[in-house]
């Protein structure tokens, strides 16, 4: 394979492995970031006695978001199985939240 030809065929992927590089670093740092938000206000909760139903929720939509895009790229049933669990534990801390602020819950 000559030089033309890898340069023909980077240039038919339409894929830049700058950019491909600069997502996964963002992402790495935005993960790093959610996550250090997340015990931040888990621990604050914790202190004032508040519930922990949001930060909960979005904890667990992210890991479902997450899970789920391994298993597209992966087709690993642990994948989609944590995607299903994590779908139904974010819904329910949601309804749990819901159900305290209207005066419903405990």
């Amino acid at each position: 394979m000559n030089k033309e030809e890898i340069l023909k065929k980077s240039r038919d992927q339409k894929e830049d492995e700058g950019t491909i590089y600069a997502d996964n670093n963002g992402r790495r740092y935005g993960v790093i970031a959610f996550s250090s938000i997340f015990i931040i206000i888990t621990f604050f909760n914790l202190f004032t006695k508040q519930n922990n139903f949001i930060p909960y929720c979005m904890f667990f939509a992210y890991m479902s978001a997450e899970a789920y895009g391994k298993y597209r790229a992966t087709k690993v049933k642990v994948f989609m199985t944590t995607t299903i669990l994590a779908s139904f534990a974010s819904v329910a801390f949601l309804i749990c939240y819901v159900l305290v602020v209207l005066g419903i819950g405990a």
